[in-house]
């Protein structure tokens, strides 16, 4: 007998048994046989109904869309192990036991085929594994992250209130193993922020106050002279400075020279520090954190377009809403005990960020990703005639690899291992923002890139059957 399960982050439920004298109706409205409440899929969102080739779905239509085993569909015949996405976020599981139990086709591919003593199930899951790239521990720890996350949020809440947007940017940098330029006016919580983050992820964490003195060698470290007095012989000793952490907040970045600041992004690129002839590699995790003050510019170094780019993402933190500004007042001016507690540990964080490098990504979200990333170019023929107005220069081929990575990096912070591209939407602002520069007459009609990018989300379609 068929099954429908739904998949939950604990583990697979059963939805429901498909019986072949009925036809499912599928959707979030009352009137539906398999009802789901959730806001993410349509009213009446899909149709199961049983055929002589077997279960047979079928997109009714649906605003968010369907999609079996990462391919939007119209309609299609389902096989044992379907993995079904209704929108965006209903994950389920489609399983029929006569098809299990069938004799596996001839044409099969030798290298793909299991051991004549294993059982179809096993069959079936080890081609799982091997096309998502990821071992059981794997996909346990992914499936887990959505409860995970939620208790990640919990924690930081208790020091940062509100900012919810930019702590699940920061968690998305973070799982990409990218790095971030954090923007915000004084006194926004940009060190207390990152601070907190590094406890809740079992991080050490380290703070550098860049100042216009501040040399190479205060962040990467430095040879001493040691002289030991049993065989009175001198020899060097490496002293490592403050970017030998996992998480390091470059506060001011823009308030110290060049040469420092180069310094630093060596080190974010490269994963390590060179010191004279002997190469230090970084430890993993390594992550950096940098804010820029937008005012005060005076007697500032500001980051050329060319190094902003090794930022992965460029954060905004805005002023907190009226009820938060007044629970932050209310809770900073009086004695607090509760402290954030670690939610995952330091090797959980590696490996979700070698998973993030495992799970494959649909053509169409990479389709996407790409013509979001050429569509910030002002020569590209199909560029649309606003960006051609407003932009100079576009985002480079590396914003299209940040694109994706970040959409990985979210769907393994809601515990899916299916990409979307509404993930690639979430993370666009982010990460093209600081990869366009605009010209004169935005800067003359106060158009920020900021509202570029999301003029451009909206003028881009996402890609459609048309499309393959």
């Amino acid at each position: 007998m068929a099954k429908l399960f739904i998949r939950q982050p604990e583990g697979d439920q059963l939805l429901t048994e498909l019986d072949v004298s009925q036809t499912y109706l599928i959707g979030r409205s009352e009137d539906c046989s398999i009802c789901i409440p959730a806001d993410a899929i349509s009213g009446h969102h899909a149709q199961l109904s049983p055929t002589e080739q077997g279960w047979l779905l079928e997109d009714l239509g649906s605003s968010n869309g369907t999609s079996v085993n990462a391919q939007p569909i119209g309609q299609t015949v389902l096989a044992d192990g379907a993995q079904i996405l209704l929108g965006d976020q209903i994950a389920l599981l489609f399983s029929d036991e006569a098809q299990q139990t069938a004799t596996e086709p001839v044409t099969e591919p030798v290298a793909d085929a299991a051991p004549e003593t294993a059982k179809p199930s096993d069959r079936k899951s080890k081609r799982d594994l091997k096309v998502q790239g990821a071992s059981e521990e794997d996909l346990k720890l992914v499936k887990a992250m959505s409860l995970r996350s939620e208790k990640i949020r919990d924690e930081i809440a208790k020091v940062i209130v509100g900012q919810v947007d930019i702590i699940d940017q920061v968690l998305m940098v973070l799982i990409a193993g990218g790095h971030g330029l954090l923007v915000g006016m004084p006194g926004m919580a940009k060190t207390l922020l990152c601070s907190t983050i590094a406890k809740v992820l079992d991080m050490d964490f380290k703070r550098v106050q860049f100042t216009p003195d501040l040399m190479p060698t205060d962040i990467t470290g430095t040879e001493i002279l040691e002289h030991d007095p049993v065989t009175d012989k001198k020899s060097f000793r490496f002293i490592k400075g403050p970017v030998f952490t996992n998480m390091l907040l470059a506060d001011e970045i823009n308030r110290t020279p060049p040469k420092t600041q180069a310094s630093l992004l060596e080190a974010m690129q490269e994963k390590c520090v060179t010191v004279g002839n002997q190469t230090y590699k970084l430890e993993a995790p390594f992550f950096v954190l940098a804010t820029q003050n937008p005012i005060e510019q005076e007697g500032t170094y500001p980051l050329p377009e060319a190094q902003q780019d090794r930022f992965m993402f460029n954060l905004w933190v805005d002023y907190p809403k009226e009820d938060e500004e007044e629970t932050v007042v209310k809770s900073t001016t009086v004695s607090k005990s509760e402290m954030p507690q670690k939610a995952i540990t330091r090797e959980e964080l590696i490996q979700l960020q070698t998973v993030v490098r495992k799970i494959p990504v649909s053509d169409h979200v990479i389709k996407y990703a790409v013509r979001l990333v050429r569509a910030t170019r002002p020569h590209d023929e199909k560029t649309p005639d606003f960006i051609k107005k407003y932009v100079s220069n576009g985002a480079g081929p590396r914003a299209g690899q940040f694109l994706v990575l970040a959409a990985k990096a979210r769907a393994v912070l809601e515990g899916r291992i299916h990409v979307s591209c509404s993930d690639v939407v979430k993370a666009a602002v982010p990460v093209l923002r600081h990869r366009i520069l605009a010209n004169f007459a935005a800067d003359s009609e106060g158009i920020t890139t900021t509202a570029l990018v999301e003029r451009l989300l909206k003028t881009i379609e996402q890609p459609d059957d048309k499309d393959y």
